[in-house]
């Protein structure tokens, strides 16, 4: 597994008025993190705009992502643990609990990581284990399967 879970951020129990704030919660870790330029926290809720919520990839999960650009300085993760579901209008997917914010530096490595983190998500129990984890290690135990 070649996802950068050695640096991914951990913020749980994040309360979110709707999806936008969720999904602004995993961009400004990125942007804390020093992974992405704050630019890239708008651009994240643009492609939800503008494409609907491809981000929703399993139930209760989202991994927000936009296109690798300038403003992406390295590959991460920001892991974000909502206290309340929120919906993101998915047909089957809502409502969201887990969002996994994903930035990478190529178009390559962005679809390596999604491939790698959809594997990860589809695991039995995964989700589950994410969303009631308490520290960082036990929502990277929990990816790392």
């Amino acid at each position: 597994m070649t996802l950068p879970l050695d640096e991914a951020t951990f913020s749980p129990g994040v309360h979110a008025a709707d999806w936008r704030a969720a999904v602004r919660a995993a961009g400004v870790d990125l942007v804390t993190a020093r992974a992405v330029g704050r630019a890239y926290v708008d651009e994240l809720v643009q492609q939800i705009e503008e494409g609907g919520p491809y981000c929703v990839v399993a139930p209760g999960v989202a991994v927000p992502h936009a296109k690798a650009s300038g403003v992406v300085r390295r590959d991460a993760l920001a892991i974000v643990v909502l206290d309340e579901p929120v919906a993101f209008g998915h047909p089957h997917h809502d409502p969201v609990r887990v969002v996994i914010g994903l930035a990478a530096t190529s178009p390559k490595r962005h679809l390596q990581m999604l491939a790698e983190l959809a594997n990860a998500l589809d695991a039995s129990g995964v989700t589950e284990a994410v969303a009631a984890a308490t520290s960082r290690e036990e929502a990277i135990a929990a990816l790392r399967g």
